[in-house]
């Protein structure tokens, strides 16, 4: 396994868990993916806003994590 789809898995199981239990499961895990998809977006944003030099390598990384999150 990846190191990107560990991550992947790992975001999503957190937002898994941490959504409502009166949902159905389906519902459970849209959410968790849209939750997840959300706060990759958002390391990305920060890491690309940062002033100096930008760190492709890491942005690449996350951009892997968000595909593994988006097949799970």
């Amino acid at each position: 396994m990846t190191p990107e789809k560990e991550k992947a898995i790992q975001l999503y199981e957190r937002f898994y868990y941490a959504t409502p239990s009166v949902l159905s499961e389906k519902n459970k895990d849209l959410t968790a993916k849209k939750c997840a998809l959300i706060a990759v977006d958002e390391i990305i944003e920060a890491i690309d806003w940062h002033e100096f030099e930008t760190p492709n390598k890491e942005i690449e990384c996350f951009n892997k994590v968000k595909k593994e999150i988006e097949k799970l």
